[in-house]
């Protein structure tokens, strides 16, 4: 029972599952093999002409019959939009590695998450943690609701299930976040403003109930004035979190959109959640030419038959420009040795070695996570962010920052080795840097919003304080460094405009040690999994 649970939830533990070396198939079994047309070649003047495509050290089994690099990069480039509108997954196309993640995560027809994922949901079970003798007891119980799903058959695929901090420990993980939550509001807001929360992609709904049950108990006079919307790109999870939140809290409003599709501005204060969101958001892949250090974007290509490959041109994208600008502006490094960035010398006798690389390794950037960035900054310009997800993750392929790839199969979870898999029946998932990630927000929220910014309802202490027209010095020429450069016409809890705080980054047992009831989740022998689990996970607020 012990080993079936540990390899059974589709997310890990911290502690780490046993590898199973088994590499599948970039496809599902194939139709037979048809004679393959002939391909017109694309025009000069369609795309810029690249000498470099390929790794010199990447090889081919069938070497023979593997297409050559002009073909495949004369394949229609599409993007995830485009994607969207195919009924089975496309051949004799090329796309950039994040529209291949999200083609593969998110398409509404063959997607992993529309058609194959399902979080794990205890029900109306919650854990007797004082009953439980010690942790592998509590593994066991666990191992029980899963066994309610039913064996996988034993051809293909299995049933894609994975379970959250919220569900294992619910009521008492989302009680937390709503302590967080509603002191934040009462310091700050209370009674002057209504308490707004949209909250991202909130799966079976389980943390949303939490934390209204939580405020209406507890905080009736909060709860009154609560507006919690839900931004939902499942439409499957749309049906089920109305029909699991509405009946009960009617100030609950699912919203069936991508974050990266909105267009609304929220001119009221309010707070942003997004728990285990930004490790499913699509990255980017880039490598950099070891002679130039120039960087070249990864492109996904398949062919008329479904095999999937992979070239590299230079970067013309403008969101992996803007990042990779970002980022230097940040001074984070790139992903290679800082050696041969610092000594051209060094870097040319490297390239120069027999059978020495072109191409550095595989760097994956969250090109995603800084459009979510952007997103909030110009959308929701007076919101605090409370975000968690994994730091680390075990069993990750090969590259920099690289994610898990990983299916079930005949009940257990396995890993691969390659993100160039069927579409649709396997999880990715990437590490956060959440030092850089801080950096990053904090940066983005300093430049200017794009647009105009809505102007606020009127308060006491919005009618008191001195529009910051006058200045951000105004009332003083100090600026506290943890402080962000204040927005015009809102105030802190003092009334004086010195600025929100910045964020910060918290382990995932230094929140729950701050916020949490510790002893509801304290199991007989002393231990308590709510702090001891999930040590791979940090929070950002």
């Amino acid at each position: 029972m012990l080993l079936a649970l540990a390899t059974a939830p589709g997310r890990p533990f911290h502690r780490r599952i046993p590898r199973i070396q088994l590499r599948f198939a970039s496809k599902l079994p194939q139709e037979p093999k048809k004679p393959r047309p002939r391909l017109a070649q694309p025009e000069k003047a369609a795309e810029p002409v690249v000498t470099d495509r390929w790794n010199y050290n990447s090889s081919s089994l069938l070497e023979g019959d593997a297409k050559s690099q002009e073909e495949l990069a004369g394949y229609r480039l599409l993007n995830a939009n485009d994607l969207e509108k195919c009924k089975q997954p496309p051949r004799e196309v090329k796309m950039l590695v994040r529209d291949w993640i999200e083609d593969s995560l998110y398409n509404p027809n063959y997607g992993y998450f529309p058609k194959q994922a399902v979080i794990f949901d205890t029900q109306n079970i919650t854990f007797d943690f004082g009953r439980l003798r010690n942790s592998v007891e509590f593994q066991v119980e666990i191992g029980r609701q899963y066994a309610k799903y039913g064996a996988d058959e034993l051809q293909g695929p299995g049933r894609q299930i994975w379970h959250t901090p919220t569900e294992l420990f619910k009521p008492w993980y989302g009680i937390a976040l709503a302590k967080c939550l509603v002191s934040e509001y009462l310091l700050k807001y209370f009674p002057y403003q209504d308490f707004v929360i949209y909250e991202i992609g909130a799966g079976n709904g389980t943390l949303a109930m939490n934390i209204l049950d939580y405020l209406r108990s507890n905080h009736p006079e909060v709860y009154d004035r609560t507006r919690y919307h839900i931004i939902e790109i499942s439409e499957s999870l749309v049906k089920l979190q109305k029909k699991k939140l509405t009946p009960f809290h009617p100030c609950v409003k699912v919203i069936h959109q991508s974050i990266f599709r909105w267009d609304k501005k929220e001119p009221s204060p309010c707070f942003v959640v997004a728990m285990e969101v930004i490790d499913n958001f699509a990255h980017d892949m880039i490598r950099y030419d070891l002679r130039t250090l120039q960087p070249l974007q990864a492109l996904v290509t398949i062919d008329d038959r479904g095999d999937f490959d992979m070239i590299y041109a230079p970067v013309t994208d403008p969101l992996i420009s803007s990042f990779l600008k970002l980022r230097t502006q940040l001074a984070h490094p790139p992903a290679i040795p800082r050696l041969l960035r610092a000594s051209p010398a060094l870097l040319k006798a490297f390239s120069s070695l027999p059978f020495a690389p072109n191409l550095s390794q595989a760097e994956y950037i969250p090109t995603r996570l800084l459009s979510l960035l952007r997103t909030l900054r110009n959308h929701f310009p007076r919101h605090r962010l409370l975000l968690s997800d994994f730091s680390s993750v075990p069993d990750a392929i090969s590259g920099y920052n690289a994610p898990v790839v990983q299916t079930r199969f005949q009940n257990t979870t396995v890993p691969v080795t390659t993100l160039l898999v069927a579409q649709g029946f396997f999880d990715i998932f990437f590490p956060t840097d959440f030092t850089r990630l801080r950096d990053m927000y904090e940066h983005i929220l300093a430049e200017p919003a794009s647009g105009d910014l809505p102007e606020a309802p009127s308060t006491p202490r919005l009618a008191t304080s001195s529009p910051l027209a006058l200045g951000s010095d105004y009332f003083s020429s100090y600026h506290p460094s943890n402080r962000r450069k204040p927005v015009d016409g809102v105030t802190s809890a003092s009334g004086l405009p010195v600025g929100e705080r910045k964020s910060s980054v918290f382990t995932h047992a230094q929140f729950l040690s701050t916020y949490a009831d510790l002893q509801n989740t304290r199991l007989r022998s002393g231990e308590n999994p709510m702090l001891e689990f999930y040590q791979n996970v940090k929070f950002l607020f």
